[in-house]
Formats: C-alpha cells, structure tokens, sequence
C-alpha cells in the first residue's frame, strides 16, 4: 500500500529513486540471412567481437574448440601423444592441419615452444584500441556461447572435458598458428628436433660443410604448401574494361574444406566506422576477403619465402653449443623451457620437457638427414618474420575500411600485417590492385648475391656477420621488406593472380621490377613457366575481351566455372589423331570416349574422368612440348605435343583405359556420376578438375583416388567465390561458400550449399538493410552482457 500511496503523492516522503541499471559491457545485434550468413551489428569492436564468437560457435564451436587444443599445445593432453590431430569424418569438423602433419606430443611441443605470450602480449599492446576490443570481445561472446548451451553441445562435443572457455591471450595464440601457415609451421618437425630433453646429457651431431647440405626438402615442403594443400583464383577488372565503368573483382580462395581453415560467411558492422561482408577465416575476427560500399578484395597465397634461414657459429669454449658468434663477440642463446602433459592409456598424465632455443635470427632447428645438424661448431636457424606478427586483426580492419584502391594500398603499406598473401582490389571508381604486401624478410638483391647468401636453395645466410643480418627500412618493421618497395601495381583495365609469381599480374604489362636487379629474389622467380591453372585463367579472360570489348559481373562468374581442362586442349589436337591412326583395338574406345568429350570439367562432360588418369600421368612425361616456353608469351607456351612423346602417351593412354576397366567406370562416364561429396547420406556431383597439373581454374581436389565409385569428397580447393562490382546505392555481390557453414551434420547449414555450387547458382549477398530484411529466412536476434 505504501508503494500506492506514493505514486499517488499522499506519502511525507518522496519516493526512492530508481536504482541506476548497469550499462551491458556488451551488446550486440546478431541477423541470420538465407544459407545461414551471419550480419553482425554493434556499436563498437568490443562488442562486435562479442556477437562474433557467439554466431561462430553456434555453427562451428566443436571445430573451433579442438583448434584451440593446437594453439595452446594441449592435444595429448586429452587425445595422447602418439596420436595425429583429429581427423574430419563425413564432412564434419577435424583439426588435422594442412600445414602440419605430426602426432599430438610435436605438435604439442612446437606450438608451446615457438610461440611466446609474453612477445605476443607485449605486440599487442602497442596495437590499435579497436584491434584489441575485438580479441576481447571474441573470447567473451564465445565463452558466454558454452555458458548458453552447456550440456547441448552438437554431439561431436558435447560434454567433452577439451571443450572450455577462452582468454584474450588464447585468442593471441589462435591469430599466431595462422601468421605461421608459410614460415614456422612448415619447419615445424625440424624445430622440435631442435629443442633439448632438459634431463639427458648435451649431444651432438657431426658437422657439414655447407656445400655438402641437402636443401631440396625446402623446395619440396614450399612446393607442396602451394601446389597441395593451398591456391587461389583472383580477377580484378578497371573502368578501361568494364561494362560501366566501375570495377569488377572476382575471389576464389582454394582452401581446405575441413579443419580451422574453413571459411565463414559474414557481415561486420560498426556504424560510421566499419562495414565489411565476406568471410572470416576460421577463429580469425574480421572479414579477410569480401567487400564493403565501394572496394571488393581477395587474396591468393604468394610465392614470396617468408622465411630465411642463418648457419650460426658456436663459441666451441661453450661445452653446450649454446652461445654463438657475431662478429666475433659471444652471444648467449634465449631458452623456453616447455611442458607437454600426454595422456596415457590408463588415464593418467604423464609429463615431458623439452627446451627451445633461439639466436637473435630465430629458433634452432634440426634436419640430419639434410645435414642441419647441432655440431659443437655451428647450427641452423629459422628467421620467421611471422612468429610475432600481432598486425593481422588490424590490417584486416583497415582494408575493410577502405573506400577505395589507394586507401587500401596505404592501409597495407602502413601495417604489413599480412603473413603470406597476395591482395588483389577493384573498387567502385574503376581502380585495379595487386600488391605483395605480405611480411617478407628485408634481404635485397645485392645481399642476396654477395657472401652473405651461403646457400640459396636453403635461404641461408651467414649469421656471425652482422652484415648479412636482415636489413631495416623505416616504412616497415624491422626486418621487413616495406611494401612500396614490393611488387605492385594499380591498372584500369586488369589485374590477376592465380599463385604464379607477381611477374605475371597483366599478360599485357609483365612486371619485372626496379632496374637493374628487380625485386628481392624472396618475392619468387620470374621469367619461368607458369602453372598451366594461371595460363588458362588469363587465356579464357583474353579471349573473351577478344570476342566483347567490355565485361560485366556475369562474364566472370562464367570465366569462374567455366571448367576448361588447359592440359587436354593443349595435348589433344596432337594426340587424338594418332590415337585414330594407331588402329589399336585397345585404344579405340580411348579415343573415341576423348573424341566426344567437350574437354571440360562439367557435370556432364564425358571423358573427363579417363583425361584425368590419363593425365595424371603424363604431365610427369619429360620433353614433351613441341614449342617450349617463352618469357615472352607466358600464357601460350609451352604448347603442342612433340612427335616423339606420342607413342609414351598413347601407351599412358591405354592403361588409363585398362584401369578404367578394372573399375566397371565407363571410358564416357559423365563427371558427375564419379565426382561428388556426400553429407548426411546424400550425394552432391561436384564439377571441376584438379587446377594446376590439369590446367582447371575450378580446382577441386578430392579425398580419394578413382575407385568403383569414383572420386569421393572434396578434400580442398574452390570454397569462398565471390563476385562484386558496384551501382550508386553500393555493392553487387553474387557468391556462395561451398561447403556450407557449419561442420555439425544436425545444422540446416551443414550442407545447403553444395546443390546451388553443383548447379552454378550465384545467390545474391545481401549487403543494404532494406536487403538484408527483406531476405525470407531473415531473423535476428539481440545478445547482451
């Protein structure tokens, strides 16, 4: 009653005033539109984050939260020591790396030992506000996600002990494991050998003369990181080639299709400040590839080295090779002294050390069977620029608040915060990018070819000379090539990148570099042979300039799925009719099936599936083009078949035909009958070929070799395809992510997007609020703390 009388002013007394509720620390707007695209809208970064990692998880937390277990070097803690990484089963989440392949207890040792929170908290710290908001407000909006749901987890994780909450300094961790997909992570086993048992005797190995090492596995780990296991199709198009005049970009990340490295669509939204659509890339906060109002950007991995190595002399008066050499002064190598905890099959705990070292040039590592050994005169060093590279987040932001090219170029200019991709820009003026800017050791030519580079293939220089150190350059940090003095340009008619050299952004305008040496050797080989994915994409571009003076948004996305194979168009003329005239029984329905094929990689092209075993093997056939490669027409050579390697083709030919055989597959099969992916008991055909052996710029590599079934489920390759152009109100965006959002087969998003892939349906991506709510899945929903 007294609270009656009160409000109706009869009390002697005012009434209480009303307790002030706290303002939430977070707040956040999250929107789900068709196929599950997440539009997230907050007032700042902090709370961005927050939304962020809530929507993440719900489509993604099993995957991320097994991720996590890497970065923080905790696998055998919960899987044992002797096990590799989760494996993906059926399309659903695995934490298997692309990067790495090594069993919990080196994974586990590597990620502990390389990585120092204390650098990295420290890099941080001298970074932007909002970049740091953002961190915080990711592991907040995540570990708010497992407080929501504990208990109702998807059931690859419900329950499961690994599964917990975050800090900002895990969030360091996981931005740190991407930095190193180039550099550390590639050496990964060759640095766990290098670290020491604390509690065994100091032991060494003999040592070898440099022109005794063995360097070829060094090209062999960057050749596969590119040619396996990462790739890229970009296109920009000006306002000299456009239908309107305003730029057109299209984007085609090849990634895995399992594991953190999935992509996930979404728009990021800070009003007045920040506004970009696209996809984030696994835990990473921020749109990596996508578009905003004015500008569309993607990227493709760079043959640039992002790493060197240096041969250190040891001062032999130290009996445990711990202190090296520089210029003749001793120096004391740093120390990390790591646990790893491993489980055991009884269940229990065990705990075993291991100690890193560093010279001021990077870690130790061991390779003794390539001659890298630890001898009491001297050891080897990785140099990874990367290692404390905290400039991801950050650059990301500024190139997703871009208004146009040269904003863009100068956010990259000003951060270098890339780690080892190339960025290829259109924006709304007409304006083309392609710009190296990715972290790239400051070795210069002139260092490059003096005594300081002691072995090239190896990337290794004399690290007791000071001089031979890595130079430093004030627009970049130390270290680091700055990216005004990188490959780069800015066209309107066109730019392009397929993961071939920077040498080849525009067939009409090679790019050589500054006179009279170029750019730094680092930033890869120019003047060679390039991969026949990169030839097809400029030809099929060129050809179709030749037929219309000026393109629109369609013509790319045809150019995108087009599917040629460049391998049978360029072999094929030559070698069918021998194959006729060869009047071999064996090989007649061969050629016939090849005869018919339309020498693509459609869901009805017949005779691709006998092209690819054929292939397959023949591209390792030696001197076999007719017209050998010219630096002066990199997109038309090497082509023709030479006489003399026609009969060892048709004889691949045959067996090709033979394995086909044994496996009931017939030699005119439909693609789309042998490739495909399977979710949830439901199979999707798949087209497009393998892309640089076959010459697909759709590249798709799948899980298995030919079997009775054919081809099943696509390991990685295209997944993001985006094309954007602009009209006054903002962008036009057309695109799809692959393989769906989410990796729990319970979600409606685990695989909607295969069919509209396997039918080349663009779907439109909504960028306007007036689109987004107009959407027929459009939902949304409010999340605050």
């Amino acid at each position: 009653m007294a609270l009656v009388l009160g409000a109706c002013g009869k009390s002697g007394r005012d009434p209480a005033p009303p307790v002030p509720q706290p303002k939430p620390q977070f707040h956040a707007e999250v929107t789900r539109t068709s196929f599950g695209i997440a539009h997230i809208r907050a007032d700042n970064f902090k709370s961005l984050g927050y939304g962020l990692a809530y929507a993440y998880a719900q489509d993604n937390v099993c995957m991320f939260a097994d991720s996590l277990l890497t970065a923080r070097g905790e696998r055998s803690r919960f899987f044992g020591g002797d096990l590799p990484a989760t494996a993906a089963k059926n399309g659903e989440y695995g934490a298997a790396s692309d990067f790495m392949d090594l069993k919990n207890e080196d994974s586990d040792f590597f990620f502990k030992g390389y990585l120092d929170p204390e650098q990295l908290r420290a890099g941080y710290a001298t970074g932007s506000r909002e970049a740091n908001d953002l961190l915080a407000g990711y592991a907040a909006g995540y570990n708010r996600y497992l407080k929501d749901y504990a208990g109702k987890l998807p059931a690859a994780c419900n329950n499961a002990a690994w599964v917990r909450p975050i800090s900002l300094e895990d969030m360091y961790l996981v931005l740190a494991e991407k930095a190193l997909h180039a550099s550390g992570q590639v050496f990964a086993k060759e640095i766990v050998d290098g670290a020491r048992d604390p509690q065994a005797p100091v032991t060494f190995g003999p040592s070898t003369q440099v022109d005794k090492l063995n360097p070829s596995f060094v090209r062999e780990r960057l050749a596969k990181l590119t040619a396996e296991q990462l790739g890229s199709n970009a296109l920009g198009v000006g306002k000299d080639l456009s239908l309107d005049g305003r730029g057109i970009l299209l984007g085609s990340p090849h990634y895995p299709w399992t594991s953190t490295d999935r992509f996930w669509q979404a728009h990021l939204t800070v009003p007045g400040r920040y506004d970009a659509m696209g996809v984030i890339l696994g835990g990473i906060p921020a749109v990596v590839i996508g578009f905003n109002r004015d500008i569309a950007w993607t990227h493709t991995v760079t043959t640039a080295a992002h790493f060197t190595t240096f041969r250190l002399a040891l001062d032999t008066r130290d009996s445990s090779g711990t202190t090296y050499l520089a210029d003749g002064i001793p120096q004391k190598m740093t120390s990390r002294d790591v646990r790893v905890e491993m489980l055991q099959p009884d269940g229990s705990l065990r705990s075993k050390s291991k100690t890193f070292y560093f010279s001021k040039h990077g870690a130790v590592m061991v390779k003794a069977d390539a001659g890298l050994t630890w001898s009491p005169s001297s050891v080897y060093v990785l140099a990874d620029p990367n290692r404390n590279n905290t400039r991801l987040i950050e650059q990301w932001i500024g190139i997703g608040s871009a208004r146009n090219v040269a904003e863009l170029k100068a956010s990259l200019d000003k951060t270098v915060g890339l780690p080892w991709v190339n960025t290829i820009a259109a924006d709304r003026d007409g304006q083309t990018l392609y710009a190296d800017a990715s972290v790239v050791p400051n070795v210069s030519v002139e260092k490059f070819v003096s005594d300081c580079m002691m072995l090239a293939p190896l990337l290794m220089l004399n690290g007791a000379r000071s001089d031979c150190d890595w130079g430093v350059s004030q627009q970049a940090p130390a270290g680091i090539i700055a990216p005004a003095n990188g490959p780069w340009m800015v066209r309107a008619d066109y730019v392009g990148n397929s993961n071939d050299s920077y040498w080849l952004t525009n067939a009409r305008s090679l790019m050589t570099g500054p006179a009279p040496y170029g750019f730094s050797p680092l930033y890869g080989r120019v003047g060679i042979e390039q991969k026949m994915r990169t030839r097809i994409g400029f030809k099929q571009f060129e050809e179709t300039l030749a037929r219309k003076a000026r393109v629109g948004i369609d013509d790319l996305q045809q150019l995108a799925f087009a599917n040629r194979v460049h391998a049978a168009e360029l072999v094929l003329p030559e070698l069918l009719p021998a194959c006729h005239a060869a009047n071999d029984a064996a090989l007649n329905g061969a050629c016939n099936a090849l005869s018919g094929w339309d020498r693509r990689a459609d869901l009805d092209s017949r005779g691709a599936v006998l092209f690819r075993e054929f292939w397959n093997q023949a591209v390792q056939l030696t001197d076999k083009w007719d017209v050998p490669f010219s630096p002066q027409d990199p997109v038309n050579t090497p082509r023709g078949v030479k006489p003399a390697a026609i009969g060892p083709m048709l004889s691949i030919l045959k067996g090709a035909a033979q394995k086909l055989a044994r496996l009931n597959v017939p030699l005119d099969g439909r693609l789309g009958d042998y490739q495909g992916e399977t979710r949830n008991g439901v199979r999707v055909p798949i087209h497009g070929a393998i892309g640089d052996i076959d010459g697909s710029y759709n590249s798709i590599h799948m899980r298995s070799e030919l079997t009775s079934q054919g081809y099943r489920d696509v390991e990685w390759g295209t997944s993001y395809v985006q094309a954007v152009t602009f009209d006054d109100a903002g962008p036009v965006a057309r695109g799809m992510l692959l393989y769906g959002q989410s990796v729990d087969p319970a979600s409606p998003h685990y695989a909607d997007q295969l069919a509209v892939y396997s039918q080349k349906q663009w779907p439109a991506l909504p960028f306007a609020a007036e689109k987004i709510r107009s959407d027929p899945n459009y939902r949304t929903t409010t999340l605050s703390e």
